[in-house]
C-alpha cells in the first residue's frame, strides 16, 4: 500500500483528502503545518506528500525545497487555492501542482501518474 503524506492547515481539507485518497487504498498520513510533518517525516517513509502552498505563518515551497534535499526520490504534489503559485520558479521543483477543488478526480489522477512513473524508474 503507498503511503502518503498530506500537510494542509485546513482539518476539513485533510480530513477529505485522507478518505478520498484512503478510498483509493492509499495509507494517508496528515500534518497540520511544516514541524508536524517533519516530525512524520522522521517517523517513517512516505511514496508522496500532497502539500498546501500557502499554510497559516509558514510556506510549503519551504518545506518543497526541503524534501528535494533531503528526500529526493521522494515525488511531491503541491496545492492551491490561486493558479499563480505555478508560475513561481520554485513550484517548479515539484513533480505535479494542482489548484484546490471539491473534486479530487484531477488530484487522484496526477498521484496515480506521478507513483506509476515513480515506479517505472525503480524498475529500469
Amino acid at each position: 500500500m503507498k503511503r502518503i503524506l498530506v500537510v494542509d492547515d485546513e482539518a476539513n481539507i485533510r480530513l477529505l483528502y485522507a478518505e478520498e485518497l484512503a478510498e483509493d487504498g492509499y495509507d494517508v498520513v496528515t500534518a497540520a503545518n511544516t514541524a508536524e510533518a517533519v516530525e512524520k517525516l522522521q517517523q517513517g517513509e512516505f511514496d508522496l506528500a500532497v502539500l498546501d502552498i500557502k499554510l497559516k505563518n509558514e510556506s510549503g515551497i519551504d518545506l518543497l525545497q526541503k524534501l528535494v534535499k533531503e528526500r529526493h526520490d521522494m515525488p511531491v504534489v503541491l496545492c492551491s487555492a490561486f493558479s499563480c503559485y505555478k508560475d513561481d520558479f520554485s513550484a517548479w521543483l515539484a513533480d505535479g501542482y494542482i489548484v484546490k477543488s471539491g473534486d479530487l478526480t484531477e488530484l487522484k489522477q496526477e498521484i496515480a501518474r506521478i507513483l506509476a512513473k515513480k515506479a517505472q524508474r525503480t524498475k529500469a
